[in-house]
């Protein structure tokens, strides 16, 4: 997902929702048909500084489709705080969009409602093919081994930025490679009021990326092979603490980011409070803050040891946003031309470009646009040492339970109180009684 917000407290909805299979979305009222197509009904999520400036990008891209279809679309976009529960809403509701973006990780979840159009191989012919697309940004739009439940639409990875300044400043040369080194480094960088990574404690979808990412380090997947919940594994457990320890034993995260939620570390990097931040795709975000491309560098996220790479090297889960259609839209044939439009290798250079992000169509990632360093490591991350998060039905009460539990070992952090393998487990314990019920 492009900007990390605070998961919904979703598990009532979600089964809810799945109880009401078929019920989708899809103009109410006003909107066309496949006979006489005149409007659809599109929510985007915000991948830009702000909803507005969304609105200033995607709106001359809609009057371009308007040209060529002569279909009107109605854009409304939606924060990422707000956006899975208007979704959920929509589901049980029957009154949502006829198109829709929604978070790649949210794909299995939304597919167990029912509600969402499958993009078995004739959907996927109507917009070109599934061989279009990067084999890793379709294995996260649903479960495995069904039709997906949308269409990549946003590719992105995490990456370390790091201030250069502050880098020199220290007498640090490199960024760090590995985790020990990011570490040392970070113990010299955490002074005289400054700290060393930035964290979002009480992001429950941030903390869910991050030790998802070094539980593949550490050997753990949270679900087994038959989708049952996995948290108090040796390799979670030791995964969430090492995560959580940044603070609670290293002390190379302010205490108050334990309370973050809302992109604050973001702002702390970009007037020098800290040093590094695990992101995706942040420059947009940098520069409508005032930094200048030359302030700040961009290195793969650390590993364990050597590079990344497969297997417990790791580095990123595969983020990124997809596009869905409601399955009972009034207008299928025009929300699928508009699904060709917006995944077009034209319009994916144009929107990539402008939100930093990846194409997960193959043709429009030979722009050299997408050569540019920081993509570089974005493209280079997903391409070789992204793994997708576990595509089950109950992904969301994942976010949601584990998520929690690490955003209460982070303000325990904050308080001063211990972190111990025990607690650790215990928060786990807590979670998965939590998917269980």
């Amino acid at each position: 997902m492009r900007h990390l917000r605070a998961a919904a407290a979703v598990t009532l909805a979600i089964s809810v929702a799945a109880g009401v299979t078929g019920c989708g979305g899809g103009t109410s009222s006003g909107g066309g048909s496949n006979e006489s197509p005149k409007t659809l009904t599109y929510w985007a999520s915000n991948q830009g500084p702000s909803v507005e400036a969304d609105k200033k990008i995607l709106t001359p891209e809609l009057k371009k489709f308007e040209k060529e279809t002569g279909i009107k679309v109605k854009l409304e976009v939606v924060p990422w705080a707000d956006l899975l529960n208007r979704i959920l809403a929509a589901t049980t509701s029957g009154q949502g969009p006829d198109v829709l973006n929604i978070g790649n990780t949210w794909s299995a979840s939304l597919q167990a409602t029912g509600a969402l159009l499958p993009w078995d191989d004739k959907n996927f012919e109507a917009i070109g093919g599934r061989d279009r697309f990067i084999d890793s940004a379709v294995a996260s739009a649903g479960k495995e081994g069904e039709p997906p439940a949308a269409v990549p639409l946003y590719s992105l990875s995490y990456a370390l930025y790091y201030n250069r300044k502050m880098f020199a400043d220290a007498g640090i040369s490199t960024p760090p490679a590995t985790w020990d080194q990011l570490v040392a480094d970070g113990k010299k960088l955490s002074k005289d009021g400054k700290w060393a990574l930035g964290a979002e404690g009480s992001n429950l979808s941030n903390n869910i990326h991050q030790t998802f990412v070094l539980g593949q380090q550490h050997g753990a997947d949270f679900f087994d092979k038959d989708g049952k919940a996995d948290f108090t594994s040796d390799g979670a457990v030791s995964a969430v603490k090492q995560y959580v320890d940044f603070m609670a034993k290293d002390k190379i995260i302010a205490p108050g980011n334990a309370e973050y939620a809302q992109n604050q570390s973001l702002t702390d990097f970009a007037k020098g409070r800290t040093a590094m931040v695990l992101w995706q795709a942040a420059a947009t975000t940098f520069a409508s803050q005032g930094m200048k491309p030359e302030d700040w560098g961009v290195a793969p996220v650390p590993v364990p040891a050597g590079a990344p790479g497969a297997g417990k090297q790791t580095n990123s889960m595969v983020a990124g946003i997809n596009m869905a259609v409601f399955k009972n839209t009034k207008n299928i044939d025009g929300a699928k031309k508009f699904v060709k439009f917006m995944t077009s290798d034209e319009e994916q250079k144009i929107l990539c470009k402008t939100y930093g992000s990846i194409p997960p169509v193959k043709a429009a990632q030979s722009d050299p646009a997408f050569s540019a360093p920081e993509l570089k490591v974005l493209r280079d991350t997903l391409a070789t040492s992204a793994a997708p998060l576990p595509q089950v039905p109950n992904e969301s009460q994942f976010e949601t339970a584990v998520g929690t539990a690490v955003k209460e070992l982070f303000a325990d952090a904050a308080a001063g109180k211990p972190v111990t393998t025990e607690t650790v487990k215990a928060r786990l314990e807590k979670a998965q009684q939590t998917m269980q019920q």
